[in-house]
């Protein structure tokens, strides 16, 4: 081979190197497809705490994922956290269905559950999911835990 074909050779080589580097970066970022995930339909929900919940989280029900979060402002007036969700156009939710915040392990990310009601209308494009709960902070149950044990401390002494 002469020096100009293993020029090439190297070229090409760093050069699938790179794409597999912005193909990593594109997974690991949560980025993994280009396109806007095909057809979805948009719905809204309100949290008092979001926690760490961020755009582009995964929206799952029954551990499939069936969407993800497009945006997540404050509401001046009720000072909520107002998430907007793209759902798959697939998949629908009956109108009582509720989503929660939750932590995928012990301390990983946060993503929204939704759980299924019971009635017999779906939710439809803009409509907005009423019944939420709100991400559990960590750090306030560890302050409410030692809150609780040093009122219990106390009340002990005075006996």
């Amino acid at each position: 081979m002469n020096k100009k074909s293993i020029e090439i050779l190297v070229g090409l080589f760093v050069a699938l190197g790179a794409l597999a580097l912005v193909f990593l970066a594109l997974k690991a970022a949560n980025l993994g497809s280009f396109a806007s995930g095909g057809d979805t339909y948009r719905l809204q929900a309100r949290f008092d705490n979001i926690g760490g919940l961020k755009v582009r989280a995964p929206v799952r029900s029954a551990g499939v994922n069936v969407g993800r979060v497009t945006s997540i402002v404050l509401d001046p007036k009720t000072y909520q956290g107002v998430v907007t969700l793209d759902l798959n156009r697939g998949v629908e939710f009956p109108k009582d269905s509720s989503a929660k915040i939750l932590t995928a392990g012990l301390l990983g990310d946060q993503y929204i559950g939704i759980e299924p009601g019971a009635d017999e209308k779906n939710l439809a494009a803009g409509d907005v999911i009423r019944q939420t709960q709100s991400a559990v902070v960590l750090e306030n149950l560890i302050g409410q835990f030692l809150f609780n044990k040093a009122a219990e401390a106390g009340d002990g002494e005075k006996k």
